[in-house]
């Protein structure tokens, strides 16, 4: 019996914890995550989403957030009406604030395409339990699946 080999969406977050010298445990689970991505534990996807927001970082860290994407064969899904519409509707529930709307792109982008889970540092709007029970209430009324929401360090099977 095999299982699928779970597919995860990395939130910008995600990227800019594997560069934050200042905050050590959290870059240690982040590269955790990502050698396991290497070691083929997880089938990774972002979004054009994530792409523009790390456009928008200063140099150099932008390319070396860039190139991560590369580095681990990260798929970038496109942006999609579907998608923007499912997180208009996480908007108008009030789940997510209309001026975070990218937050509530990332989860819907996940969800329209069927993934797993989402890995975020993002505690504010998108890694609670508010944000998870109240998109997965949107996601089947809207015929899609719940989606799973957890930080990098709730993903990776343990650190030193």
């Amino acid at each position: 019996m095999s299982m699928r080999t779970p597919t995860v969406y990395i939130e910008t977050s995600v990227f800019n914890f594997v560069f934050a010298d200042d905050a050590p445990e959290r870059r240690r689970h982040t590269l955790a995550f990502f050698e396991e991505i290497r070691q083929g534990r997880y089938v990774p996807y972002t979004s054009e989403y994530v792409f523009r927001e790390l456009e928008r970082a200063p140099s150099p860290k932008r390319e070396k957030m860039l190139a991560l994407i590369g580095e681990y064969h990260v798929t970038v899904l496109p942006f999609s009406e579907e998608a923007e519409r499912l997180a208009d509707m996480y908007v108008a529930e009030r789940i997510i604030p209309a001026r975070y709307l990218t937050d509530a792109h990332h989860i819907a982008v996940a969800s329209v395409q069927d993934l797993a889970f989402i890995v975020s540092f993002n505690f504010q709007h998108i890694v609670k339990r508010n944000t998870v029970l109240m998109t997965e209430m949107v996601n089947l009324r809207e015929g899609y699946k719940r989606i799973g929401i957890y930080s990098p360090t709730e993903v990776i099977e343990h650190v030193e």
